[in-house]
């Protein structure tokens, strides 16, 4: 790609929307620390974790790159225009989705139950796969960049399920 065809490119993006499709996302994810940072270093720690479970930090991290990439994904999706059906039905599940990716700190962190967060991740990752699939038909590109978040979720359902376990 040479310098004209860049400008081009970066000329046609709405900042705007993609903006707001980032913050959206982050937002979402920064109310779900409200339940989860003050139990990290008391409750959270006070529970059997699985050998497999990867320490605090990568979770900050993991999180904040999944978030940006959730949000490039939500801005492919909405500028192929709101007016069009498809792109709301898209969306929809995106919001479903992302709710329950907030709750799921709110029931784990903040109600201190395990069974409850293990039931909303299974839902997360179905309505992950759902986005996945209606996000395909509009913009491979958006639907590619969700991979990396269903397969931490993929990864977060197996712990939560251990801790379900090893925390009776």
């Amino acid at each position: 790609m040479n310098s004209t065809e860049l400008n081009t490119y970066f000329n046609n993006i709405d900042w705007k929307k993609l903006v707001v499709s980032i913050l959206i996302c982050n937002v979402a994810g920064l109310a779900g620390l409200f339940f989860t940072m003050p139990l990290v270093f008391g409750w959270y720690e006070s529970l059997v974790r699985p050998s497999f479970v990867p320490p605090n930090e990568v979770f900050g991290t993991a999180w904040s790159v999944l978030y940006i990439l959730m949000g490039i994904s939500l801005y492919l999706v909405w500028e192929k225009g709101w007016s069009e059906r498809k792109v709301k039905v898209a969306m929809g599940f995106f919001g479903i989705q992302l709710f329950l990716n907030f709750l799921w700190p709110v029931l784990f962190f903040g109600m201190q139950s395990l069974v409850l967060g293990l039931v909303d991740v299974i839902l997360l990752w179905f309505a992950i796969l759902v986005t996945i699939r209606y996000f395909y038909a509009i913009s491979k590109k958006a639907a590619l960049l969700l991979v990396p978040y269903i397969m931490w979720v993929s990864f977060a359902v197996i712990m939560n399920y251990y801790f379900v376990i090893l925390n009776p």
